[in-house]
Order: structure tokens, then sequence, then C-alpha cells
């Protein structure tokens, strides 16, 4: 019988006896983190890797050890640059991609920020939202049609969703107080958005979409927050899961808190995931806006799932990167 996967599954582990030989993926965000780990799993299992970064030296030496284990496993891992916090950087690389010609059978967009300092990108937009949503936007919607039939794209999204929905009124914090966290929320909540719309415009062709979310990992996404930071927030999530008779939260591993992307984007059915929301290695639950839950249970809200909320942002998306796609 199967093993049966869940929120302690390794990439290995999902990955068991699957070949992936002859398959091209794309990964965002490989120099350090979820990101090498995804590259390193997919491509030891046979895959060919494309690991875009913004710090190509950096992504090098984390990839080192990964590189080893493609050999191993038949595959490879190539590098190439991305900085998704400048759109010329962005459409350089999809324009190198499109240029190369070669197809993708997956897109992973696992790269992104957190709760950092309020700041604008390159091209004006808020830190977060940029950077998170608005880059990968343009980046993936410009090399969709490399995306053969049967492909997928997995948007690496975060349980942080459920601390803002999208504020399509007021994307730039120019006439709201910055949270940085309500900043993630926002952006989290439009990478789910762009999966369900990304999903909607795709499947007629054979390709699907899902958005997942890793869990809660000790990785570089949490630089931005100090240690009393880290230290508050665990106190207010234990002391409501001892509330509701649970025990303590335990980070996953850097392996577990890859293993969702890996399955979503090859090895979980099309229908099962197409459109939605994955958590610990399956489909998740929706649950009411108006429900109070801990920020390490499972769910999705539902505005993160709405096919309007997904369409207005897809609009207010273009209409910010001047690009009609």
């Amino acid at each position: 019988m199967a093993e049966q996967l869940g929120a302690t599954s390794t990439t290995d582990q999902v990955l068991a006896g699957v070949d992936l030989r002859g398959k091209r993926i794309l990964v965002t965000g490989v120099s350090a983190g979820l990101g090498v780990e995804t590259a390193r799993a997919l491509a030891a299992h046979g895959a060919n890797v494309v690991g875009a970064a913004r710090d190509l030296d950096k992504a090098a030496r984390a990839i080192e050890a990964a590189r080893r284990d493609a050999a191993a496993g038949g595959g490879s891992i190539e590098l190439g640059s991305l900085d998704l916090g400048s759109l010329q950087s962005v459409r350089a690389c999809a324009d190198s991609l499109l240029d190369d010609g070669k197809p993708f059978d997956v897109i992973i967009a696992n790269a992104g920020v957190m709760a950092t300092p309020f700041g604008k990108t390159a091209d004006g937009f808020e830190t977060q939202f940029g950077t998170n949503h608005i880059g990968h936007f343009v980046l993936v919607k410009r090399v969709a049609p490399l995306l053969q039939s049967g492909g997928r794209f997995v948007a690496r999204a975060s349980s942080g969703h459920r601390f803002a929905n999208v504020d399509l009124d007021d994307p730039g914090f120019e006439r709201t107080p910055y949270d940085p966290f309500v900043a993630y929320g926002r952006s989290k909540t439009a990478n789910i958005l762009f999966a369900v719309a990304f999903d909607r415009r795709h499947q007629a062709r054979g390709v699907r979409a899902a958005a997942v979310h890793p869990g809660g990992i000790h990785t570089e996404l949490g630089r931005h927050m100090d240690e009393g930071q880290m230290a508050g927030l665990l106190e207010r999530i234990n002391s409501q899961l001892a509330s509701e008779g649970k025990p303590p939260f335990e980070f996953k591993t850097i392996p577990q808190g890859a293993a969702t992307a890996v399955w979503a984007g090859v090895v979980a059915s099309a229908e099962e995931v197409g459109g939605r929301y994955c958590e610990n290695c399956h489909v998740s639950n929706i649950v009411a806006d108006d429900v109070v839950i801990t920020p390490v249970s499972e769910g999705v809200r539902r505005y993160a799932l709405d096919p309007a909320n997904a369409e207005a942002l897809w609009r207010k998306t273009e209409e910010m990167a001047g690009e009609t796609f």
C-alpha cells in the first residue's frame, strides 16, 4: 500500500519511485532554503531543473551539493538570473527563456520575501506585493507559452494569506498604515488568486495551477523578524493551541517544507489540485472568512479562492505592470 503523505512527509518520500527523467522544471529562488531543496529533489529524480536567482554566486554555492545529487539521479540544475523586484530583470529572464525555446513541464514560483520594512521595488511597488506577486505574475505569464500540455504552475503561498485579503484600491499602502504582516498577507493572497485565475485560463489546453503552503520552517524568509518578534509570535500561537487542547507548534524541516510543492507539481493528479490551495501534501479545506483559527492551523480563506476576486486582481496587476496578457 502506498505511503500516506502528510505534514511530516519529505520531498524524497513524496518522490519515492517517481522517475522525472525528460522533465524540465523552472524553480525560482534557488539560492537558499526551500528553493534549493525543491531543485535538489526534482533533479535527484531525473528532472532538468532551471533555477532562477537574484544572486547567482550565492545560488551556485547553495546548489553545489544538490548538483551532485542531480548527477547521481540523472538530472541537472542550471542557473539563470532573476530579480523579482525589478521588472526589467523579470522581462530579461523571460525573454532569455523564450529565446531558448525549450518547453517546461512545471513552473514553481518559490522565491519571496516576508514581513519586510516598508519599501518599494525598482518599479515603485510596495516591496512584498511587488516581489512576491507582481514579479512572478509577469514572469509566469510571459513564459506560459512554454508550458506543455499536461504541465503545472505551482505558486508558493502561505497560511499568512489569512492576515489580509488583497486591497486593490490601495495596494501600495499610500492611504493605509503599513503593517509588515498585513502586506505579507496581501501578497500571499495574491499568489493564491493568481493560481486560481491562471488555472481557469489554461486548463482547456491541459495546463493546471495550484497554490501551496509549505508550513512553518526556519529559513532565510524570516530574516526581517528579530528574535523577540519570533518568540512573541510562537508564544501567542502556543497559547491558542493549548486553549484548544493541542500540542505546541513544531517547525518543519526544509525537506518537509518543500514536499507539498513537489507533490502538487509532479505527483498529485491535475484534477485534484487544479485551482486549489494545498498544504501538508493534500488539498486544504476552505475556512469561512469570519472563523478564528491559529496561524498554524490548516485552512484557506474563501476570499483567496474567489474567482471574481482573482479576475479583479488579474486586471489590476496588468494595469500596475503595464502589460496586458
